[in-house]
């Protein structure tokens, strides 16, 4: 007997598949294949780290999804989708990496026994995990049929968390807050990188009482002195030194559901240059908090950042923010809203956001972040609840 480990409720995931099939009502899809494993799980629990090969869910206007993989990942599906066994397809495994046939084939041959083969076909184009080859081969495999650009569909479905994701992500959160409070014990001057990684990955895993830690999307980010002027450098061996900022850029993670927390240290006394970004960072991130407001717009919470640093004489050219919640690598974000000038998407109640304003100047950088939960009346909430500073350690 398999013994599923379904996350969410029926009722969610009905809820989810209503949404997503209106949007694809609204795009003109009658069939949407969905290969980005974030959105395979947001609409049917599939949880598993397969998304190295072809793999996807098939959403159809007037009928369950099924799901289709790799054969041996098949076993993964029936544990952890909600549909019934047979809506789970395992394409056999001389597909996998050939360079003779490809995966693409069997999904066509599936649509076609299923009498869709020339229906209006979305496909993730804009997508990590949908290759060139992967569009060329369907395209070829279903003459028939209109294949549309369907980026997007169930990523804009996701912006709006139910309560149920909400309890995910505040459980992250109390992950979050143990990984900042763990790295923030342990950095010393001599103390090696790698060492404080070690630990900050022990604390992700372990969690916090009954949160047991998932895996992050991405790795812990933490450069030192003129390193932090890159924003996605990771670590080494070497030791933390006196007299250098290192911003830490980190998410607990709760059943694939992120909150991002970054915090910056320095270790010794601050020059002026640091103390002066600091208070300019944190009034403009309490400026964007406030108008982190249901009814505003993506673009009003970017510019209230941005006039407590241009007033400091600071400069950022790039966007202050994007949606999170459900991920998987290489990336935590939902890659629909940015918190930029130019984004008028109106902000609703239960969008949740990592509002990220880091600095990386020309030999430097600071972060101090907070991940949000866009409010029914008020200012943004913070899932997480640690000082907003530059952190000092002499």
């Amino acid at each position: 007997m398999i013994t599923k480990t379904i996350p969410f409720s029926a009722e969610e995931y009905e809820r989810r598949l209503t949404k997503t099939r209106t949007a694809m009502e609204a795009a003109g899809i009658e069939v949407l294949c969905v290969t980005d494993p974030s959105n395979m799980a947001w609409l049917t629990g599939y949880d598993g780290w397969s998304f190295y090969v072809h793999q996807g869910v098939v959403v159809f206007l007037d009928a369950e999804p099924f799901w289709w993989g790799r054969s041996q990942d098949r076993n993964g599906a029936l544990r952890t989708v909600w549909m019934e066994d047979s809506r789970c397809y395992g394409y056999a495994d001389h597909y996998v990496q050939s360079t003779e046939r490809h995966p693409m084939e069997e999904l066509a041959a599936q649509l076609n026994a299923m009498g869709v083969g020339s229906s209006r076909i979305g496909v993730e184009m804009e997508n990590y995990y949908y290759t060139a080859r992967a569009h060329a081969v369907l395209t070829h495999e279903l003459p028939d049929a209109k294949i549309m650009d369907g980026t997007g569909i169930v990523n804009w479905c996701r912006t709006v968390k139910s309560a149920e994701e909400l309890d995910f992500m505040r459980k992250a959160a109390r992950i979050s807050e143990k990984i900042v409070d763990g790295w923030l014990e342990r950095v010393e001057p001599g103390v090696p990188k790698n060492h404080v990684v070690a630990e900050i990955m022990r604390d992700a895993v372990r969690g916090v009482d009954d949160a047991w830690g998932d895996y992050a999307a991405i790795v812990p980010l933490l450069p030192s002195g003129t390193d932090a002027a890159a924003p996605h450098l990771t670590w080494d061996g070497r030791p933390f030194a006196e007299g250098e900022a290192t911003f830490f850029e980190i998410a607990g993670c709760y059943r694939r559901y992120h909150v991002p927390f970054c915090r910056t240290v320095f270790l010794g006394e601050p020059p002026e240059l640091f103390k002066h970004a600091e208070a300019a960072l944190v009034e403009g991130l309490e400026a964007g908090l406030e108008m982190a407001r249901a009814g505003n717009r993506a673009c009003d919470v970017a510019n209230a950042l941005a006039a407590p640093l241009e007033a400091a004489g600071i400069t950022r050219g790039a966007r202050c923010g994007y949606p999170v919640g459900l991920s998987y690598p290489p990336d935590w974000g939902e890659r629909t809203i940015s918190l930029r000038s130019e984004d008028e998407t109106i902000l609703e109640p239960n969008m949740t956001f990592h509002f990220m304003p880091g600095l990386w100047m020309a030999n430097w950088g600071l972060e101090i972040t907070e991940s949000i939960r866009i409010t029914e009346d008020g200012p943004a909430e913070c899932f997480c609840d640690r000082p907003r500073e530059m952190f000092v350690k002499s």
